[in-house]
């Protein structure tokens, strides 16, 4: 706890951590911090593992998960020294968080329909004021609601409710220029460039197929020896072995398609094949990448093109769309969009010096995307600051004096460990 007690808040100081191999990681993200040490005692690796799962399920609030947590241990620690049963200490606690979770619910929630955006703005300030991005949280809080308002969907479990999924925001990285300068773009994109320079920059409807295989000629399997007594057998061999190639080409081409993003190799061979359809092509897309631009578009990402049949086909229905798919150029590289997706899809593109900066303020922009989605899913706030620990504090304080026993005791040390944040 102490560890991480000093990058709290507005005036914490961010850690610079050094691993056995000289690898850098400058933070100030609890979660991030905790993960990179290496913690032997049991105890604490609890504690480790409770910023992680914070992380997982709010995103943001690691660092006071933790000081919590450990003050609670440390003054249930002193309690079992004065004699007090450990089972004493836990009824005390749980009462304690019983009562605390009824007066939150009861006195302290507000709803955030009633009071405006000004107030998801605000929230998502008071997440990035003891980041790396607070000098300029209200551009960047203003980036953060617009991005997760425009990922907006209807939940179908559960009816009049809406979700936000934070997987539809994509936030790319790209060196050079200043924080300020990093801007959001409706729809997805893709940190790769075109295969090649004959492909043309922008494809309106397009259509996109998604693929995770080689394009390459076709070879032989290896083990595979064939005789020939006429020499111009081989040319034969040779070009057929291309035509297996152009047939597959053909195929995804035919079935509509003039956007091709593949994870692995286009050879040159196949790259002529495209250049002449006027398709765009790029590969060693991010196998992550693709299954999310899947999602945004409507597509899927196609793994092989064997049928049951045991030919090779390709359907149609596997194409994604969207209005637009163009390359552009940012800093030092291209980077490709697809606009328009029906699926809604926001990429933020984050510009800032180097790449220790750039790795942080993508922690920071998270922490505060998932606090602006909690907010609009759960519709609930309550004042930040440690506003809500002050009061609970002495809301605990009064509560523990209705009650007889040792528990009071617990109650009270509960209370006053609220007090550390």
């Amino acid at each position: 706890a102490n560890i991480v007690k000093s990058s709290l808040g507005p005036v914490g100081l961010d850690k610079m951590l050094v691993d056995d191999i000289g690898d850098v990681l400058i933070t100030n993200d609890g979660a991030t911090i905790l993960h990179q040490l290496e913690v032997e005692h049991p105890a604490a690796r609890v504690l480790v593992e409770l910023a992680h799962l914070q992380d997982q399920e709010v995103g943001d609030g690691t660092t006071s998960v933790v000081i919590v947590a450990s003050e609670l241990l440390k003054r249930g620690n002193e309690l079992i020294k004065r004699g007090i049963h450990p089972t004493s200490i836990m009824t005390g606690y749980r009462r304690a968080l019983k009562a605390a979770v009824a007066h939150i619910k009861k006195d302290l929630l507000v709803k955030v329909d009633l009071l405006g955006e000004e107030n998801l703005i605000n929230s998502a300030k008071t997440s990035m004021s003891s980041k790396i991005i607070g000098p300029e949280s209200e551009f960047f809080s203003r980036m953060a609601v617009d991005a997760v308002k425009s990922v907006k969907m209807v939940d179908q479990a559960a009816e009049g409710r809406f979700r936000y999924p934070l997987s539809a925001i994509h936030v790319l990285k790209a060196h050079g220029k200043s924080s300020t300068e990093s801007h959001m773009v409706d729809g997805f994109a893709l940190n790769v460039s075109r295969a090649s320079q004959g492909m043309p920059t922008c494809v309106s409807g397009a259509k996109i197929a998604m693929l995770d295989m080689n394009f390459q000629r076709h070879r032989m399997a290896m083990g595979v020896e064939v005789t020939v007594t006429d020499l111009a057998e081989i040319d034969n061999i040779r070009q057929r072995e291309m035509d297996i190639t152009k047939e597959r080409i053909m195929k995804i081409i035919g079935a509509g398609a003039n956007v091709i993003l593949t994870t692995k190799g286009i050879d040159d061979l196949c790259l002529k094949y495209f250049v002449e359809a006027g398709c765009v092509a790029a590969r060693r897309c991010g196998k992550e990448d693709l299954r999310r631009l899947a999602k945004a578009t409507g597509g899927k990402v196609v793994t092989t093109m064997a049928d049951m049949e045991g030919n090779e086909s390709f359907d149609p229905a596997m194409l994604g769309t969207c209005e637009s798919f163009r390359e552009e150029r940012v800093g030092d590289g291209e980077m490709l969009y697809a606009c328009g997706c029906k699926g809604g899809a926001t990429t933020i593109v984050l510009r800032g010096a180097n790449e220790y900066m750039l790795d942080e303020m993508d922690r920071s922009l998270h922490d505060a995307l998932c606090v602006v989605k909690r907010m609009l899913e759960s519709n609930t706030l309550v004042a930040g600051g440690g506003a809500v620990e002050a009061a609970l504090s002495v809301k605990l304080e009064d509560f523990s004096h209705t009650i007889e026993g040792r528990e009071q005791l617990a109650i009270q040390e509960f209370a006053e460990a609220l007090l550390v944040i």
